[in-house]
């Protein structure tokens, strides 16, 4: 697997997460949800700050540096993978595809919320619960958009969950309560591929 290949996959899953994002952004209202399964499976319009699976990041009222924070983390994680990806393509022939693709899974994540949080509040204005986002009002800044979150899957119920275990829930006590979208599956996906089925090549 080369590195045009590389990053024609990287190039296609960040269009995959975009494209269901701005469909999602321009075609639903903020808190609506459209159910595709019956019982389990929902698309589900939120927004966050930046954070993975719908989880709130803030760190000041007058300007967010936890956000900035978070964005410039995710652009350097994409520069080090990167620079990874193409150091194992170059130095170790015998790296299996499947490390790359996972490699490959991971960048496009990663990149496909860095476009949300760099763009978003530049070209779409502020969605509410009662209209629909359109392209050209200001809500923020570059670097301040917001993130996109549609896959939701309210399992069951769980009732008198333990303290501990509360972030499995959402505020209905719905198992699994986070909300997410492509780019985190990618992230998701990859990591535990990668730590279950690449460990022999990374424990070398």
């Amino acid at each position: 697997m080369n590195l045009k290949k590389i990053s024609l996959l990287v190039l296609l899953l960040v269009i995959a997460d975009q494209a269901l994002k701005i469909w999602v952004k321009t075609h639903m209202h903020l808190e609506e949800s459209i159910t595709v399964f019956p019982d389990w499976f929902q698309l589900h319009f939120i927004e966050n700050k930046g954070a993975a699976f719908g989880m709130r990041l803030s760190l000041g009222d007058t300007y967010d540096w936890g956000k900035l924070l978070l964005g410039l983390f995710r652009i350097a994680l994409v520069s080090v993978i990167g620079w990874f990806t193409a150091h194992l393509y170059r130095s170790r022939p015998d790296t299996p595809k499947g490390v790359f693709v996972g490699l490959a899974l991971i960048l496009a994540g990663a990149l496909g919320n860095i476009l949300d949080s760099a763009f978003y509040g530049l070209l779409f204005s502020e969605s509410t619960p009662y209209t629909v986002a359109e392209f050209g009002g200001h809500y923020a800044g570059f670097m301040m958009g917001k993130v996109v979150d549609m896959f939701y899957f309210p399992l069951f119920q769980w009732e008198n969950v333990p303290r501990l275990l509360e972030f499995l829930v959402d505020r209905n006590n719905y198992f699994f309560g986070a909300v997410f979208n492509l780019a985190d599956a990618y992230i998701s996906v990859a990591v535990v591929y990668l730590l279950v089925f690449q460990f022999r090549f990374f424990s070398k």
